[in-house]
């Protein structure tokens, strides 16, 4: 074999070589860069599924996430009266601003009133939309008269309700029946009618804290929600109006 033809078969073998390297290396590159591609979109996925969960109890995406002004309501004793509306003093201490329209009807018992007859002292049920997002506000759809004394801190001690004190233990205990399946977080947010029952059935029997709202649970009942005190903070309300828990 002559010398250049063993020069040139050495130079073949060689960039064959080099050749056969780089593809190799190619190959491994573009294999990398799909599992990364691959694992970027994996974890896209999994963030975006992961953000449609519900965030906990009551909240993401359960109907009864509260995302604004509901029906509800507060009873206690008036004060402040203006032409525009009146303080609202429950029997539990809460101060609630009442504001009133001219949409609003008074009632004391069955029989129809003027805004006139409510009075400071006078004892009352309000009913109407709450609102929570600056102290606590209703705008008054109905404001009913009660018999004297009914809002006094009395009525509250003796149905059992615990004042809201700032820095006090939640207190934990259930009274009655508590639907079997209940969660809290699920139902669906009512108004009207049925929310004014549910209401004024749950005030009657642990008047002190104030509705924020009134959720309608898979068995028919209702859960009256109860703010403004450390107990109860839900009141269980069957389909005949008439209270069946609390806890």
């Amino acid at each position: 074999m002559s010398k250049r033809t063993s020069l040139s078969l050495k130079t073949f073998v060689r960039v064959t070589f080099l050749l056969l390297v780089g593809t190799a290396i190619l190959a491994a590159c573009g294999s990398s860069s799909s599992g990364t591609a691959t694992a970027s979109s994996s974890s896209s996925t999994s963030s975006s599924s992961t953000t449609t969960q519900p965030s906990g109890p009551g909240g993401g995406g359960g109907s009864n996430a509260r995302s604004g002004p509901a029906s509800g309501g507060a009873s206690g004793t008036v004060s402040n009266v203006s032409t525009s509306g009146f303080t609202l003093t429950t029997s539990a201490g809460q101060k609630v601003t009442v504001d009133e329209a001219s949409s609003t009807t008074y009632q004391n018992g069955t029989i129809s009133i003027s805004a006139s007859a409510i009075t400071n002292g006078e004892s009352v049920l309000v009913l109407g939309t709450v609102n929570t997002t600056n102290g606590t506000t209703i705008a008054a759809t109905q404001v009913i008269v009660q018999p004297t004394g009914s809002g006094g801190s009395a009525a509250s001690s003796a149905a059992g309700v615990v004042p809201f004190q700032r820095g006090a233990p939640t207190t934990s205990k259930q009274v009655g029946q508590i639907p079997a399946n209940y969660s809290q977080g699920s139902g669906t947010i009512v108004s009207g009618t049925t929310a004014n029952k549910a209401t004024e059935a749950a005030l009657a029997a642990y008047p002190g804290g104030v509705v924020d709202r009134v959720v309608k649970l898979s068995n028919g009942e209702y859960e009256v929600h109860n703010i403004g005190v450390n107990w109860p903070h839900h009141v269980f309300v069957n389909q005949d109006f008439k209270v069946v828990g609390a806890d």
